[in-house]
């Protein structure tokens, strides 16, 4: 957090992270400032990166997208000019929605949500089918307890 962060704004983040969709009067009055306060707050957050932008969260299941997989990666290589080529060949597979570089027993953490098992297997082969990875081991979800829980500000 920055100097100029203050408690205002941490109720600002955690309405906008309930609901970013709702009205800047609706946003000004449960925090207790005018609607420019408000407004000038929130630009000011985007200026210094705190806000990155505005998404919608949708249902994957309701949008027939019932499986989620996690893929664990260990690869043979680490050097630089490859990490680049894995990170653009994975950034365009769309099924993977997030995508980290970790420590410990693997080197990379894929979330793939995708619509079964056929569609995963899709997903794993164009995975494989340029990369040399030394293993690849999935886990497959059988339920969300808590997902896309908000940054506790």
């Amino acid at each position: 957090m920055t100097e100029s962060f203050d408690e205002i704004d941490a109720r600002i983040l955690r309405e906008l992270q309930a609901d970013a969709g709702q009205s800047q009067r609706e946003l000004a009055e449960k925090v207790g400032l005018s609607q420019n306060a408000c407004w000038r707050r929130i630009r000011l957050m985007r200026e210094r990166g705190l806000i990155r932008g505005q998404t919608v969260r949708l249902d994957a299941q309701a949008l027939g997208y019932g499986l989620v997989v996690f893929a664990m990666i260990r690869t043979r290589s680490h050097s630089a000019e490859w990490l680049k080529k894995f990170r653009v060949h994975v950034s365009a597979i769309p099924d993977v929605v997030d995508f980290y570089r970790i420590g410990g027993d693997y080197d990379y953490m894929l979330k793939i949500v995708t619509r079964d098992m056929k569609s995963y297997d899709h997903v794993y082969q164009r995975l494989i089918e340029k990369l040399d990875l030394e293993t690849v081991t999935s886990y497959f979800a059988m339920e969300a307890i808590a997902e896309n829980r908000p940054i506790p500000v």
